[in-house]
């Protein structure tokens, strides 16, 4: 814990976090000064030359970024200027690329961050991605709540915790940040890259010979012999005269393919495990027998929990209290992720529509297709055969007198 000084605590707990001291200027907005820079030449090579984290970093970041995510009241669609947010962040980048950022961040690092830009009325109006190294939180000694420093390379800004998204790896009780899988990894990482660049450095040497001499081979035959076998070796082939009483052995390398195989498997297997997904999605075999029976393992698994922790964040510091209380929320849709195939999603539908809890049009709107301009495509069914779930028994064509009598008794 540390003491922040009353000033800059007065500033953040405004939600408009004004602070002198960033470049440039003298409000938040001039965060935008950090943007794609590089501070204290931190680089993170392991993402950038491993192959197996490269794979799976990108998938999970370009799936959570391809997920729909909407502003919802009470289950109904909402767009405004806070919804908004989430399709264009900031005058430099998309939703998607926003998403993609924190993701990626988050999965190298262990941690995400994004400064909540507001205006005079504390309303959300920008979001931007902050690099990782530059962040430190903290807990306030005097009030006992979240802070987080920012470093630049001339100036120092402390933000409340209300005006930055920060997404984590697991933490525990006394951590503030996430635990970066990279680091959980660094063994495995160490020997998966040892073991490359063994068998690449073998895989280099060219190919090596032992000479052997009889007794009856004088000095300058041995020399001859010695002479011509190195112009063969420069020429890297040609045509090699044995001698007699020379014995040209080839030495076998010490790389084995097999070696490599099983070492990169071991690697993906840890990875996976770390990063919580099928081993499937790092090229091994599947144990599932459909690919929607993988999708929903992942969904359940992976994503679910993924999810729930952007939402919360969402909601909690985008949205005001009213807005809550009012029945607002933030929704990721996993629903295209679980899609099944055409076979069962008809099944599906047809169950749902002749049992009454899909109508024709939520059914066209799951599919893509433009909605029925038709009362009776917003109408739920029941079997009987498919009429409007409101008409009664008695109401419907060929129901006998005796049914209607059992009915209104």
């Amino acid at each position: 814990m540390r003491k922040i000084k009353i000033w800059d605590k007065i500033k953040t707990k405004l939600f408009v976090a004004q602070a002198s001291s960033i470049p440039g200027g003298s409000t938040v907005s001039n965060f935008n000064a950090w943007t794609g820079r590089s501070f204290f030449g931190v680089d993170n090579t392991q993402l950038a030359t491993n192959e197996t984290i490269f794979s799976i970093i990108t998938r999970l970041a370009n799936t959570m970024s391809s997920l729909p995510v909407k502003l919802y009241k009470d289950f109904d669609v909402v767009n405004n200027g806070i919804s908004d947010l989430l399709i264009n962040p900031n005058q430099n980048m998309s939703g998607m690329e926003f998403i993609n950022k924190l993701e990626v961040s988050r999965n190298e690092h262990g941690n995400a961050y994004a400064v909540i830009i507001r205006d005079t009325l504390t309303r959300p109006i920008q979001l931007l991605p902050i690099e990782n190294s530059t962040v430190s939180p903290f807990i306030d000694s005097d009030s006992g709540e979240l802070y987080y420093q920012i470093r630049g390379d001339n100036a120092t800004s402390y933000i409340h915790n209300a005006n930055m998204i920060h997404l984590k790896h697991i933490t525990g009780v006394n951590r503030i940040e996430g635990i970066s899988p990279l680091k959980v990894l660094n063994n495995a990482l160490k020997y998966d890259k040892a073991v490359q660049e063994f068998s690449l450095s073998e895989m280099e040497k060219k190919e090596s010979f032992k000479l052997t001499y009889g007794a009856n081979i004088d000095e300058a035959k041995q020399q001859q012999v010695i002479d011509n076998f190195r112009r063969f070796y420069s020429e890297n082939g040609g045509i090699l005269f044995q001698e007699p009483g020379v014995t040209i052995d080839s030495i076998p390398k010490s790389y084995n393919a097999s070696d490599t195989s099983a070492a990169e498997k071991v690697t993906r297997a840890r990875v996976a495990n770390v990063f919580n997904v099928p081993l499937t999605f790092l090229n091994e075999g599947s144990a599932f027998s459909s690919n929607e029976q993988l999708m929903t393992q992942f969904v359940q698994t992976t994503l679910t929990p993924i999810v729930r922790q952007y939402e919360q964040e969402f909601n909690r510091k985008l949205l005001s209290q009213a807005d809550r209380a009012n029945g607002y929320y933030f929704k990721f849709n996993l629903n295209s992720l679980l899609r099944a195939d055409t076979a069962t999603r008809a099944n599906m539908y047809q169950m749902g529509i002749r049992n009454g809890w899909f109508t024709q049009n939520e059914v066209r709107k799951l599919e893509d297709l433009t909605p029925i301009d038709l009362n009776e495509a917003n109408q739920l069914y029941i079997s009987g055969d498919l009429y409007p779930i409101n008409i009664s028994v008695s109401e419907r064509n060929g129901v006998s007198s005796n049914e209607n009598n059992q009915t209104t008794e």
